[in-house]
């Protein structure tokens, strides 16, 4: 289910598996309480609470809303072994997890921001 309001760029990262350059996306350095969501169908996916700053240039999570939210898949492109997150709702490519990140999870999510959308706290 893609949703026709998309970009180009939008629709790359979400169902092409593309990823935007680093530092580049408006959510790497947004610091507002809220709610991140997917850019195509509006689940949330993750709190700004959980939020951190990785030093990747991409959003970074320490963890999920709610583990049904996403899904995880095994990604072997680029001559490397990583993990895939989609939202699990629509099946939108959103990045990948890593285990290098703070506790208490010990998770990465590095999110690309063209995958996301934001809702601020109390709207």
């Amino acid at each position: 289910m893609k949703n026709p309001k998309l970009t180009p760029e939008q629709h790359n990262i979400c169902f092409m598996k593309g990823t935007e350059p680093p530092f580049s996306g408006k959510y790497y350095d947004h610091h507002v309480e809220g709610e991140y969501i997917c850019v195509n169908c509006g689940k949330s996916l993750f709190s700004s609470g959980t939020k951190f700053d990785s030093g990747t240039g991409w959003p970074s999570f320490s963890d999920v809303v709610s583990k049904g939210n996403v899904t995880t898949e095994t990604d072997e492109t680029l001559g490397m072994s990583r993990t895939e997150v989609k939202c699990a709702n629509c099946d939108a490519h959103l990045g990948h997890v890593f285990q290098d990140g703070p506790a208490p999870t010990g998770l990465r999510y590095c999110i690309n921001s063209l995958a996301l959308d934001f809702k601020p706290k109390n709207t």
